[in-house]
């Protein structure tokens, strides 16, 4: 895989006179992982630059977080993107909004399976549990490391009995385990939904996809788009699927500025 950077250039071109679809994940890529997910802010440079391309002719933004609706829009505020939390369980945006058909008996039992992992976790130091509406996590980032095998642990015995019967699914993340309902539905095919949306109702214009996120549920989107556009993997980037890689949030800033000036230049070209 390759640093995004040393490919620069010749990006810089296949970028040009095309209509960007910006996918970016939030923790980790927009802003760096910090201990409590309450904490993790977008600089204020980031913030800048995503207000320019959220008001682009020439660029559509979406952020495809795995926290709930209305955290994502509230830590990012912003008029004129795609939100969609839950990992895609329900999206709003300009004309769009989304929400996947959850039944009352999934709810019923995520109620249930937080009182018990509340009730169990209650005394291991660190474990959080994030109630997210549709989807329940549970992170242990803050948790000392010789207990984590307890806290997977628990979490595992208290939704076994659910997951064989596929009333749930499990999805892992860094330092973080997720309940979701048992739905064909990632973030590989929102990004696909999203862009065969987009072209149902502009048509043909050339469109390039581009995609960016750190973490195991990226992987969908990154297998999407295999074929189809720019994948970027933040950090490290050992088995991912991406076709390039960023160090960290503050490369992506960087790329996000330079798709800015691109966009930007041919606005002035036009003029």
């Amino acid at each position: 895989m390759n640093h995004l950077f040393f490919q620069l250039n010749k990006l810089k071109d296949s970028l040009k006179d095309k209509f960007i679809f910006l996918f970016l994940d939030y923790d980790g890529t927009l802003t760096p992982i910090v201990e409590s997910p309450d904490k993790a802010v977008i600089p204020r440079k980031t913030m800048e630059i995503l207000m320019g391309l959220s008001k682009n002719p020439h660029c559509r933004v979406a952020i495809i977080s795995g926290r709930a609706l209305k955290d994502i829009k509230n830590k990012i505020g912003m008029e004129g993107i795609i939100y969609a939390g839950n990992h895609g369980l329900e999206i709003k945006g300009p004309k769009i909004k989304f929400k996947a058909p959850i039944s009352q008996g999934y709810m019923t039992i995520l109620k249930k399976i937080k009182a018990i992992l509340k009730k169990k976790l209650s005394k291991i130091r660190g474990a959080i549990i994030e109630d997210k509406g549709l989807a329940l996590s549970v992170h242990y980032r803050l948790v000392d490391t010789k207990d984590t095998w307890l806290v997977k642990t628990i979490f595992h015995e208290a939704l076994v009995h659910y997951i064989v019967s596929n009333k749930i699914k499990i999805r892992p993340g860094k330092k973080v385990l997720e309940i979701r309902p048992s739905l064909e539905w990632d973030k590989g095919k929102i990004v696909l939904w999203l862009l065969a949306r987009r072209k149902f109702i502009l048509g043909k214009e050339p469109c390039v996809p581009i995609y960016i996120g750190d973490d195991i549920t990226d992987e969908d989107a990154f297998k999407a788009l295999k074929n189809a556009g720019l994948t970027v993997f933040v950090g490290d980037p050992g088995n991912s699927h991406a076709k390039y890689y960023l160090k960290n949030t503050q490369e992506v800033t960087e790329f996000l500025e330079q798709i800015l000036k691109i966009k930007r230049d041919e606005d002035v070209c036009q003029d």
